[in-house]
């Protein structure tokens, strides 16, 4: 079993529902994390990661979330808490990480300790990108990740070579672009 996944959740086509998308794409181009920590881009895959979900011991879900505050504004919550919050219900999402846990409850398996780093989304709407709030909130939810990590004792270090969040935006709306590995 795996130690720790970082999950990114949301859908790009939806504007600032994608920003734990691009999360993910950042953190993997820009980071190096010792001990090793899997980043997934779980994107609206829902029920399908499933049989992911019981491969981890942790999993740090990130995601645009609809609660009551100010738009941008972010929240470290376990995931137990998060009943009723939006969570990956409903849309493209279809059933959610959230439900997936509930899923593996009833077939009596481990529930790996989860919490979910989420973000109030300004604008939903169909567009690639992100609206101007969320770009400038963004170093500040990558922030919160990377301390998160560092408290669970894992050691963080940024490439010398960094990928802007606007060249992983580009990738998503020209993806014959993107660098072949």
């Amino acid at each position: 079993m795996n130690e720790l996944a970082i999950l990114g959740v949301g859908n790009i086509l939806e504007k600032d529902d994608g920003i734990a998308i691009y999360a993910t794409k950042y953190l993997e181009k820009n980071y190096n994390f010792e001990p090793c920590v899997d980043i997934i881009n779980g994107g609206v895959e829902g029920i399908n990661l499933l049989n992911l979900l019981m491969e981890y011991k942790h999993i740090i879900i990130l995601d645009a979330i609809e609660i009551d505050d100010e738009y941008g504004s972010i929240y470290h919550i376990p995931s137990y808490e998060l009943t009723g919050y939006g969570l990956n219900s409903g849309g493209a999402h279809e059933i959610g990480v959230l439900q997936c846990f509930d899923i593996l409850e009833l077939m009596d398996k481990d529930i790996p300790k989860s919490s979910v780093l989420g973000i109030i989304p300004e604008i939903i709407d169909i567009e690639i990108g992100l609206s101007d709030l969320m770009i400038n909130k963004f170093d500040s939810y990558i922030k919160a990740l990377l301390d998160i990590l560092e408290k669970e004792g894992i050691r963080v270090k940024k490439n010398s070579s960094i990928t802007t969040l606007s060249a992983i935006i580009e990738e998503f709306k020209n993806p014959q672009r993107q660098e072949i590995k």
